[in-house]
């Protein structure tokens, strides 16, 4: 209504002064920029009220037909007390799948709220981009798995618990949650060797910086696990330093464990992570999911695991072992590229007559300069290319 914010109560009183006496009542509505069905109720209100009436009344209900009984209000803070980790949505969701028709999505934040079960989120501020890092974000099971280590904390035994967590991106199932003996590169790989024959191979897998995913001190933070798992043919993605929100899901999915496992000093048993795991991708709705379950979408990948080839082929150039030093031999001289690759062969292109390309598997390590006997680093961002892997399979690593 077009009232004059400064003058608007006397505006109203001279119109319903007005309205009382004149034979066009809709001419006076236009006279006033207002509408018809506005002008009857100010002058209802005015008859009604007199100049009381002529005030702005509150917006509010006066009455809530569909206000939460008491019986409603407890069990939304039994199912929050049950899983203490979901927000207001999921609480709402496993409600309403529990009892069909369910309040607003509002009254369960103010249910918990008042209950002092919620907090305000921290942002964080985002950083320059790091090794390896390109953002991608999966578009359907198995495009990428996420991987890391749960901080450790100590169960009512008080036996040390740091279990490896491993989730696939796209529909947050949860494909493992175990705790190990260590963090070892050979125990790792186990895991992922279970998992890859139970689930396939992802087409990519992001990690943090930490060992043994990756080693800041190397190239490209190539381990021997990564380099595993470039091997067969699965892509690296890793979050950038001082950056966890690159991996926010993963983050968000430790948050969980700490405040159901950990809080409660559970997880020095392999059963309570199952049981975990299960109810985490069996029952616990997702508000990305339109509060499916993870289990509902996730899917095994055509990709099967058939072991790791003996060796990495390369067409259209020339092959070299890289050695226990971690050097191949290139043109005379010895060049130094990574331990973390002795065992396996690396490619290497002719740019033209004073640099080559070096490559492993799909990814450009970086180019010698065998006139200055020289080997420069890939920088961030580096191409890659396919790969024709050996048809052998079997190999163990070194």
């Amino acid at each position: 209504m077009p009232w004059k914010e400064t003058d608007a109560m006397n505006q109203r009183i001279e119109f319903v002064l007005k309205a009382l006496k004149t034979d066009n009542f809709r001419a006076l509505c236009g006279e006033y920029g207002i509408s018809a069905k506005t002008g009857y109720k100010w002058r209802e209100r005015f008859l009604q009220d007199g100049l009381n009436g002529m005030g702005e009344h509150s917006r509010r209900p006066r009455s809530s037909p569909k206000g939460l009984s008491e019986a409603e209000v407890c069990e939304i803070i039994r199912i929050k007390q049950k899983h203490r980790a979901w927000g207001p949505r999921k609480v709402r969701a496993i409600y309403g799948r529990a009892h069909g028709q369910t309040p607003s999505e509002s009254s369960f934040k103010r249910v918990l709220e008042r209950a002092g079960y919620t907090e305000k989120r921290r942002l964080r501020k985002m950083q320059e981009a790091g090794r390896l890092y390109s953002g991608k974000r999966a578009q359907a099971p198995n495009e990428v798995w996420t991987v890391d280590f749960k901080g450790w904390w100590y169960g009512a035994q008080g036996r040390r618990c740091e279990p490896l967590t491993v989730r696939d991106e796209y529909s947050r199932y949860v494909l493992d949650l175990r705790a190990l003996p260590d963090a070892r590169t050979q125990s790792v790989r186990q895991s992922f060797e279970r998992l890859f024959e139970k689930h396939g191979l992802p087409g990519a897998i992001r990690s943090d910086n930490g060992s043994p995913f990756a080693n800041t001190a190397a190239i490209l933070g190539l381990t021997r696990l990564s380099a595993w798992w470039l091997v067969l043919g699965i892509d690296l993605e890793r979050s950038r330093p001082g950056c966890p929100q690159d991996n926010g899901g993963h983050e968000r999915l430790h948050l969980d464990i700490h405040w159901e496992l950990e809080k409660q000093r559970l997880g020095e048993e392999q059963a309570h992570l199952d049981e975990w795991r299960r109810t985490f991708n069996e029952e616990r709705p997702h508000e990305a999911l339109a509060m499916k379950f993870p289990a509902e979408l996730y899917r095994s990948s055509d990709k099967k695991y058939i072991g790791a080839p003996e060796d990495i082929t390369y067409e259209n150039m020339a092959s070299r072992k890289v050695q226990t030093t971690g050097a191949i031999g290139w043109a005379g001289a010895h060049h130094f590229i990574s331990t973390a690759l002795q065992g396996w062969s690396v490619g290497v292109e002719p740019i033209d007559q004073e640099r080559c390309n070096v490559w492993f598997g799909s990814l450009l390590l970086g180019q010698l300069e065998p006139a200055t006997a020289s080997f420069h680093p890939a920088q961030p961002g580096s191409p890659q290319k396919e790969i024709s892997p050996a048809s052998d399979a079997g190999k163990e690593e070194r």
